[in-house]
């Protein structure tokens, strides 16, 4: 994918994925930097511009994420899939097929061991584990 910045007086203005208009000043090639990120320990926080170079550079920063910020996600991911269960069931009953109350069941207490398993992690190494 080609980038581009429209750079007025050392500041970008606009940045495009496409080929920018002919005629419109200060439109340079631009390239990402992503630093190298640990999957599931860091991620990308936003990023700046080093117009200094050709091309520009869109130089990404990088944040640790804690084990509790991930703890948190992971809660919600199980969270998520009980509700994704609970709404299917909901909607057969409604519709007169009947609710399996079984797999309800089912998935509560896969929820709630997931959510016991996660909250007993310490560090990232726990979560890894799970």
């Amino acid at each position: 994918m080609s980038l581009f910045v429209q750079v007025v007086n050392e500041e970008v203005k606009q940045v495009w994925d496409t080929q920018p208009p002919a005629g419109e000043a200060g439109w340079k090639s631009a390239v990402e930097v992503k630093p190298a990120i640990t999957a599931d320990r860091q991620t990308y926080d936003g990023h700046t511009f080093d117009v200094s170079v050709d091309p520009v550079q869109i130089v990404y920063a990088v944040k640790d994420i804690t084990v509790d910020d991930r703890k948190g996600g992971l809660i919600g991911a199980a969270k998520s899939t009980y509700q994704e269960v609970a709404n299917e069931q909901t909607r057969l009953e409604i519709g007169g097929d009947g609710m399996d109350m079984d797999v309800l069941v089912a998935a509560k207490t896969a929820k709630d061991a997931s959510i016991t398993a996660i909250n007993a992690c310490t560090t990232h190494d726990d979560l890894d584990a799970l």
